[in-house]
């Protein structure tokens, strides 16, 4: 089957597969399978073992874990462009996450051997995987410091900052983020309660910085999100002012500020 045209973009500028020629995205496209699933449906579960690495190019993932007393969180969505499930390079591992697809979507799919083999042929592919790790970690140290160190009002607002940056669509009324997000999802990436959640968004609501609907979140005010989430004094001062493209302008390949 030949590739189509966005699967060829999407290696092309993947994190995983930068600086690959052409043709060896030619090769590494023809080596892979296509991994299509339904709403709801499971790319790989946490602690299964990790047989496979993808790349999302349809659809919209979200990833979670599972606390030791049996509660599930929300970590995050990944959009076409990202790279997930890496760790399968290595041997005898297993997923520190589940990834659940939300919406119909589709991923290349290239399993162990595969990977590893495509590995020793394209050097650039190990050491891209080294530096995606590397992020995740720095990432992982970043949102532990924010959970120590952050008001919880600051945690939300870079919790959703991320997201429009991720899934970000202008609206006449500002940034849509175009995820189904529960309040209670919210809750979990901030590292706080749903009640807590609840009233910082109702709060923001009253002050016109977002608009929130069914399992939805407008952004109406990015340069007001951008202070909390920055945690600066309240100023007049509008230099530097975020508007909505700020927002929408988002490199899927780049780590989560």
């Amino acid at each position: 089957m030949k590739p189509a045209i966005g699967e060829i973009a999407y290696l092309q500028d993947s994190s995983l597969f930068r600086k690959i020629d052409d043709d060896g995205i030619e090769e590494i496209i023809n080596r892979s399978n296509s991994c299509q699933l339904k709403d709801g449906g499971y790319f790989f579960m946490e602690d299964d073992p990790a047989e496979a690495a993808y790349l999302l190019v349809e659809g919209k993932v979200k990833l979670t874990q599972v606390t030791l007393d049996g509660h599930q969180i929300n970590l995050g969505y990944l959009v076409p462009g990202r790279v997930f499930g890496i760790i399968a390079a290595l041997k005898k591992v297993t997923y520190p996450v589940t990834a659940q697809a939300v919406g119909e979507s589709r991923a290349l799919e290239w399993d162990q051997p595969t990977i590893n083999q495509l590995m020793d042929r394209y050097p650039r592919i190990a050491l891209n995987s080294l530096r995606i790790m590397a992020g995740q970690i720095r990432l992982f140290q970043n949102r532990v410091r924010d959970l120590s160190t952050k008001r919880v009002e600051t945690r939300i607002a870079r919790a959703v900052i991320r997201l429009a940056r991720q899934s970000g669509k202008k609206v006449d009324e500002g940034v849509l983020i175009d995820l189904p997000l529960s309040r209670q999802d919210l809750a979990e990436m901030a590292g706080t309660t749903l009640y807590t959640a609840s009233r910082v968004l109702s709060e923001w609501e009253k002050l016109e910085i977002i608009q929130s609907k069914r399992q939805q979140i407008v952004i109406r005010y990015p340069h007001g999100l951008v202070k909390i989430a920055e945690d600066l004094p309240d100023s007049d001062d509008e230099d530097g002012v975020w508007q909505a493209d700020d927002l929408c302008d988002f490199n899927p390949n780049k780590t989560d500020p």
